[in-house]
């Protein structure tokens, strides 16, 4: 049995319950192993292959001073959900409600970019009342003609009732993309930040003028981190990554800097196919993000204290 360091307190052993004396608050995790993506795929091995990785992290952020143990992890499991997205909607909406009565926020493990349209409507507000981040290269304004897919939530969303106001999409690419979405994203009055915009403002910025501009009645927000956000050298595991994305380090900032904001309670990470994977390098990047979220509520909630 290899030396375990007292000093070194694993991730892993985090999401079992192992936490700081002094807590400031608690996040929900949950696993949403969703599966209906337009190409072929093995995303519903996601949320396994991430909790793996995090045996090869720790839980202190020496950029952020603060260590994630300070908020407790309730594990609440896997959603028992059906195989098409609109099977799974309710199930999934129902743990994020019953997340949210039990932590200050909820994180989900998926899956693909289907389980962001029941996370947003698990955040328990009228829609007109919620708002949406994504940190993704895609606009996922698909047509819903074919039905639900991985590339079509935020279009569900819309046609739910979900004011294009209310939504912020950061990093939408070129090439990744059609004119015809650009144009309907514009329509509906999206907040869209390009990837090279991204790239000349910095991720720090950007964010935080997202969040300013986000109106001022809402009160909820979901933060959808789909990891091919990322340059696709990084992420492996990510089918719909592209050259000229994130580095790990911008989404690990994007992700903190969310964690921060009061309004943001809910976020998932999404579109991981850990049998594309090379040493677990996708994996791993996506438990960083997991832990920079919550470090950064961590400070929120020590703040209001």
């Amino acid at each position: 049995m290899p030396y375990e360091d007292p000093n070194w307190p694993r991730a892993s052993k985090w999401l079992e319950g192992s936490c700081s004396e002094l807590l400031l608050g608690s996040v929900a995790l949950i696993d949403a192993p969703l599966n209906w993506s337009i190409s072929p795929g093995s995303c519903d091995k996601a949320p396994a292959a991430v909790r793996a990785a995090m045996h090869r992290l720790s839980t202190f952020d020496i950029e952020a001073g603060i260590d994630a143990a300070f908020v407790n992890c309730i594990d609440m499991g896997v959603v028992q959900h059906g195989e098409r997205p609109e099977d799974a909607f309710d199930p999934i909406k129902q743990s994020v409600i019953e997340g949210l009565k039990k932590a200050d926020a909820a994180i989900l493990l998926g899956g693909d970019n289907g389980i962001t349209r029941p996370a947003v409507h698990g955040l328990g507000l009228p829609l007109e009342k919620c708002g949406l981040v994504t940190l993704d290269q895609h606009f996922d304004l698909r047509t819903l003609e074919g039905g639900l897919i991985n590339g079509n939530p935020v279009s569900a969303l819309l046609d739910d009732g979900l004011p294009g106001h209310n939504i912020a999409q950061i990093g939408i690419s070129s090439f990744a993309n059609s004119k015809a979405y650009a144009d309907l994203a514009r329509r509906e009055q999206i907040n869209v930040v390009t990837m090279d915009t991204v790239h000349e403002m910095g991720i720090e910025s950007i964010v935080s003028e997202v969040l300013e501009m986000m109106p001022a009645g809402v009160e909820a927000i979901h933060f959808d981190l789909d990891v091919d956000v990322l340059d696709s050298a990084f992420a492996p595991a990510c089918p719909g990554a592209r050259p000229g994305g994130l580095t790990p380090h911008q989404a690990r900032k994007a992700a903190h800097l969310m964690g921060l904001d009061p309004r943001v309670i809910s976020m998932d990470l999404v579109e991981i196919d850990p049998d594309k994977d090379i040493g677990d390098r996708t994996a791993l990047a996506a438990g960083s993000f997991l832990l920079s979220f919550v470090t950064g509520l961590a400070l929120r909630l020590g703040s209001a204290q």
